[in-house]
């Protein structure tokens, strides 16, 4: 165990100097591990290897779409929402610097609590966001690539995996720890995007019914951060919250707080992390750590992936370990589980 820790140690600190180009990669995997299911029903039906990867592929593309497409028009829609708020983004941070100075704050002090609100800042942060979708463009080719070469040797795989299981070569075990990976990832991210959807839908006609500009903008941020466990509440939370305060002062502020802590609070923090907890054998712990770790390991995108790649750390270093049972345990792996693979010991050894 030590030693496998320690092996660990050193690879994190690998894929922490090639994060730039592990974390396409990553994404890549995640988004055919999703799309591979589609790939059964045509082979069942005869249809040709090559045609199941290319229906793969562009199951695969459309996901990849689907996410750029929100996250550009998103982007463009903040830039571009900026300039039209700038007086009055200035009288809010005017407003919240008196206040500031009225509870007894030094104005150095205050201006520096009141520097978010800046129409310049926010403009270097939306310049900083256009340079991050850039980049995210460039990368974006990577993820393309990496698709349709992860699709192909998914194929061979598993043309492998039945090949060896028909001349009973395959590991039962190894077999069953490549199906629980493969299901919780899936598992998870249906649980996150239905989550989110409802989340995204019920916010943005909140944030429409009571005057908050650009509510669908809002309601694509909440979706997006919902993949993002425990945390990604806060994140959507903060900037209509802001933008509530600038066009409405502190009442609408509150008003979207409270809107947010009723419907996110309830689903996102409540709700939804018991879900995935079963869903995919995580402790809430774990899965709330694995946010800060990945983010740090990866960047941003890690937060997005941290439930995958935890899972994937522990089916390559724990689940192999037979003395890993209670470390597993810590982490959440379900009792049916730990029951099941003690009863097929107990039937190997029987034999």
């Amino acid at each position: 165990m030590l030693v496998a820790l320690a092996a660990a140690v050193v690879v994190f600190a690998g894929v922490w100097f090639a994060r730039d180009l592990l974390a396409p990669a990553a994404l890549a995997a995640v988004v055919v591990v999703i799309a591979e299911p589609v790939r059964r029903p045509l082979q069942r039906r005869g249809l040709p290897v090559w045609v199941a990867s290319t229906v793969v592929i562009v199951v695969a593309y459309l996901i990849l779409a689907f996410i750029a497409v929100l996250l550009v028009y998103a982007s463009a829609q903040f830039v571009r929402m900026l300039p039209d708020y700038a007086d009055e983004l200035r009288a809010a941070a005017d407003g919240v610097l008196a206040w500031l100075e009225g509870l007894g704050f030094t104005t150095p002090t205050a201006e520096t609590a009141t520097g978010w609100l800046d129409p310049g800042t926010l403009a270097g942060v939306a310049a900083g966001i256009a340079d991050r979708v850039l980049g995210f463009a460039t990368g974006f080719f990577f993820v393309l690539a990496y698709v349709i070469f992860m699709t192909i040797d998914a194929a061979r795989l598993r043309a492998a995996a039945a090949e060896a299981s028909a001349h009973r070569f395959a590991s039962a075990r190894g077999d069953a720890i490549a199906t629980r990976y493969l299901t919780g990832v899936r598992r998870s991210y249906v649980v996150n995007a239905v989550f989110g959807a409802i989340v995204a839908v019920l916010d943005g006609l909140l944030l429409w019914a009571v005057g908050v500009p650009v509510p669908v903008v809002w309601a694509i941020l909440a979706f997006v951060t919902n993949f993002i466990p425990n945390i990604g509440f806060v994140i959507g939370l903060v900037p209509p919250a802001l933008l509530a305060l600038v066009v409405g002062g502190w009442p609408l502020m509150l008003l979207v707080i409270a809107i947010y802590c009723l419907i996110n609070v309830t689903l996102q923090v409540l709700v939804q992390p018991k879900f995935v907890s079963d869903a995919v054998g995580l402790s809430l712990t774990l899965t709330f750590f694995s946010v800060a770790f990945w983010t740090f390991v990866i960047g941003p995108l890690g937060a997005i992936l941290s439930v995958p790649l935890t899972l994937l750390v522990r089916a390559l270093l724990l689940e192999p370990d037979r003395g890993a049972i209670t470390v597993r345990r810590l982490t959440g792996e379900s009792e049916e589980v730990l029951r099941s693979e003690a009863s097929g010991r107990q039937e190997t050894s029987a034999r």
